[in-house]
């Protein structure tokens, strides 16, 4: 080694410093305020946190075995009088030993590495923010006691914003958690776990104490079945079952109906009403081909145009877990044309445990494995951004079609008039003409090719008519052996008839009737 290497081999040595005391890392209040009002701005997020951790506590009593046939159940009660919020499920609830430590650890769960949707350990504080008070309440299968842990939120919120306060996030911990143990009551089910905002403050739109929305929300949110009357949810469920990591929980909101996903057998564009087709199903390869990270199912329809928010299934949509993440614009970007993802009808499930949801839950961490998944799925987007060009290509068409029909009969009942000089008639036969060859241009094209048939029964019947028509102006005008100054005036006369009424067949009853009229008149007069 050269003197150089040597000096600069020591220099290396003499800077790589020693290892940092974990006495010396400091863990600041603010960050229980990141963790806890900052990242769940939108009230109803309360609701899908506290939703998935019983979907998660449900589904390791079903794994352990210690779920009732009926079991499997999140009450949700929603209290706008009280300002108030109960969310309580029959699943695996922690023993009173482990309680206390796990309601109070941030960002420390023990569901990573497992099945479970949650992982992190921050999703339990999504209450704080929303309520003054947040509870969590517990009774152990086999235990006489209940186990409360209350976050007086008040009083975290003063301790946020007081300068003077310099203690970490241990010591703000200890001085806004109280610890209450008391006897079960009869009240109380023999397991439960339950979380409790209380004093909720009014918000403007207050949609966290409104039932309907939380109706609206968890339909889509939630692991919840489809509706038994959707004809293709059982076969999309069939599908999905096949795949590990799926699973239902019956969800009811003050004591209804359990909820149900939102699909229907239609969709309603405005008046006009699309029948929705069997789903198409769709399997998406891991990144190095090791496994199946998800399968996808989509409604194709009549693509009319955007869906209406209020269908509450706008958009594709992506699922971890059976639990929506995001909204329905997760997946525009994927379009040639962000609005047509607005058209679509769909969902993503996602499988493989390498896509990951970032905290917020709006979105999955983006890795390899995301972008495979975003790769896989664009040929799926512009398959559906072509049949959305298509379906408006066809409805144009058909308007056309409609429209040149129109002013097919409109030249036919000028025809039919009977007061036409001889011109006027050839210059409306050749029209009608015209635009029956049109109407043969536009039943040929390949947009038109499933109403073929019935386009051209419409135009046999529309050439039926003309040649009808041609046949009775050969037969003659029959104001043709009036003197000229009375030919006029009738002419102007029915002329006026046609354009001032609104109901053309009364209007040629008239015109009938005024001509049998005159030219009975005119026979007894000669």
């Amino acid at each position: 080694m050269s003197a150089a290497m040597a000096a600069r081999a020591a220099r290396v040595a003499a800077s790589a410093g020693t290892s940092l005391a974990a006495r010396d890392v400091r863990l600041g209040k603010d960050v229980l305020e990141l963790l806890s009002t900052a990242m769940y701005v939108d009230p109803l997020v309360v609701y899908r946190e506290y939703v998935q951790n019983a979907a998660d506590s449900i589904d390791a009593a079903r794994r352990a075995g210690r779920l009732a046939p009926d079991g499997g159940r999140v009450e949700v009660a929603v209290n706008a009088q009280s300002r108030s919020v109960r969310i309580r499920d029959d699943g695996l609830a922690p023993d009173s030993a482990d309680f206390v430590s796990r309601m109070v650890a941030l960002g420390g769960s023990e569901k990573r590495g497992t099945p479970a949707r949650g992982f992190r350990g921050v999703g339990r504080l999504a209450g704080l923010g929303h309520a003054q008070e947040l509870i969590f309440r517990s009774r152990a299968e086999g235990e006489a006691e209940v186990s409360e842990v209350r976050w007086d939120g008040r009083a975290l919120k003063s301790a946020l914003a007081d300068p003077d306060f310099q203690g970490d996030v241990a010591e703000l911990v200890s001085q806004v958690v109280t610890v209450v143990r008391r006897a079960a009551c009869s009240d109380d089910p023999p397991r439960f776990f339950e979380v409790e905002l209380l004093r909720v403050p009014r918000g403007r739109s207050d949609k966290l104490l409104s039932a309907e929305e939380v109706v609206d929300y968890l339909s889509q949110v939630a692991p919840v079945p489809f509706n038994p009357d959707f004809n293709f949810g059982h076969q999309i469920t069939e599908q999905l079952r096949a795949y590990p990591g799926f699973s239902e929980v019956a969800v009811t909101i003050n004591d209804g109906a359990p909820l149900t996903r939102p699909h229907r057998n239609t969709v309603d564009f405005g008046g006009r009403v699309s029948q929705f087709e069997p789903p198409v199903f769709v399997e998406v390869p891991s990144q190095d081909g090791s496994r199946i990270a998800a399968v996808a199912w989509f409604l194709h329809h009549g693509y009319e145009g955007a869906l209406s928010v209020s269908t509450l299934v706008k958009g594709l949509r992506l699922r971890g877990g059976n639990m929506q993440i995001g909204d329905g614009a997760i997946l525009e970007s994927l379009f040639s044309e962000a609005r047509f993802n607005s058209w679509s009808v769909g969902e993503v499930h996602v499988l493989d445990p390498r896509l990951s949801p970032n905290g917020r839950r709006d979105q999955f961490e983006y890795n390899v494995h995301y972008g495979n998944l975003l790769t896989h799925l664009l040929p799926v987007t512009r398959d559906i951004t072509q049949r959305c060009r298509t379906y408006s290509s066809r409805r144009s068409k058909l308007r056309e079609f409609e429209l040149v029909s129109v002013g097919v009969r409109e030249r036919l009942d000028v025809l039919e008039q009977g007061g036409l000089d001889e011109a006027a008639r050839s210059q409306a036969a050749a029209a009608a003409e015209a635009g029956v060859r049109k109407l043969e241009l536009l039943a040929a094209s390949p947009l038109l090719a499933e109403a073929k048939f019935a386009l051209d029964e419409q135009i046999a019947a529309l050439r039926g008519e003309i040649e009808g028509v041609s046949r009775a102006i050969a037969a003659g005008d029959p104001l043709v052996h009036l003197p000229k100054p009375e030919q006029e005036f009738f002419r102007r006369m029915i002329s006026m008839i046609y354009a001032h009424s609104n109901n053309r067949s009364a209007a040629k009853a008239l015109v009938e009737r005024i001509l049998q009229r005159e030219l009975t008149q005119g026979a007894n007069a000669s």
